[in-house]
């Protein structure tokens, strides 16, 4: 097992913080699984996820090896829009799941991901590998994956910093009068349904912006850009201001459009390269159900 040895000098806040100022090859999230699994140890002992380092600490860091993956590659077709040495970018069709869980052992992007690509970053453990960023099963669209750590630290940088670009097209209910809006409302588990999230006080900061591109009878579609990432934000926001995403199984009600799940699409990608600092932006269009039920509202006009 490999080990790291800190000396702390004169830095000061929670240990998970500091490493990971003074380590940059690993991410926060990677050693604060580190500290919850006791393999950092300081002064000789274990610590809590909240311990704040004092100088002269000596700090331990045991890195674990690799577990066995124990998932089961898959010949399964993938949309690469595009790939290079650290990077790929996947065009995900409705109904797949990102990453295996309960229920999901099989048919997932990662059991498809280690069928197609030798190398994927493991900072996110063995059941996400290569795994920045995810959509929901039902929503289509592009992410991106991690051949690399090095490149998992850097995208992942980008996406708490708010510097990527992810925009979205939804079909939603209703008619939205005003041709743009923002949505800044705080999200967190529902405290009805544990399976649902919800605009809650105390909440993790959460904001959408969204913009007209069409309206019809009864629906309107809009383009979607996410500040945060927070789990269902846009199917969450838009039912929060009373116009939930159409075919939405848990958001939406029950009278909506026939498709295989809600009608929401993430259309647009944009990153800096984490080796070469270029500016790379990918769009996907449409799937072919979403384009066919926007022909037969803008027929029913």
């Amino acid at each position: 097992m490999e080990q790291i040895n800190v000396k702390i000098k004169t830095e000061t806040g929670r240990i998970d913080k500091v490493l990971s100022d003074l380590l940059k090859e690993y991410s926060r999230s990677q050693i604060q699984q580190w500290v919850k699994e006791n393999h950092v140890q300081v002064n000789g002992e274990a610590i809590r996820a909240n311990y704040k380092v004092k100088a002269n600490d000596t700090i331990i860091i045991t890195i674990p090896e690799p577990e066995e993956l124990d998932i089961q590659a898959e010949d399964i077709p993938l949309d690469i829009v595009y790939e290079d040495d650290d990077v790929l970018v996947i065009n995900k069709p409705q109904g797949m799941v990102v990453h295996p869980s309960a229920g999901h052992s099989q048919g997932t992007l990662v059991n498809a991901l280690l069928y197609h690509i030798k190398d994927l970053s493991s900072i996110n453990g063995i059941i996400r590998p290569g795994i920045v960023h995810r959509i929901d099963k039902d929503t289509s669209g592009l992410l991106m994956v991690a051949k690399n750590d090095k490149a998992h630290i850097a995208l992942a940088e980008q996406l708490k910093d708010k510097t990527s670009l992810r925009k979205y097209v939804a079909l939603v209910h209703g008619e939205i009068s005003h041709d743009k809006g923002e949505i800044n409302a705080p999200i967190g588990r529902s405290k009805n349904d544990r399976k649902m999230q919800a605009v809650i006080e105390g909440g993790k900061p959460a904001v959408t912006h969204f913009e007209v591109m069409e309206r019809f009878n009864d629906y309107t579609l809009l383009q979607l850009q996410l500040e945060t990432g927070r789990t269902h934000q846009i199917r969450v926001h838009m039912k929060y201001i009373g116009y939930p995403v159409a075919g939405d199984p848990l958001y939406g009600p029950r009278k909506t459009l026939k498709g295989n799940g809600q009608f929401l699409h993430a259309q647009m990608l944009g990153f800096k390269h984490p080796t070469t600092g270029q500016m790379m932006v990918f769009e996907a269009p449409l799937p072919e159900l979403f384009e066919k039920t926007l022909d037969d509202l803008r027929n029913n006009d």
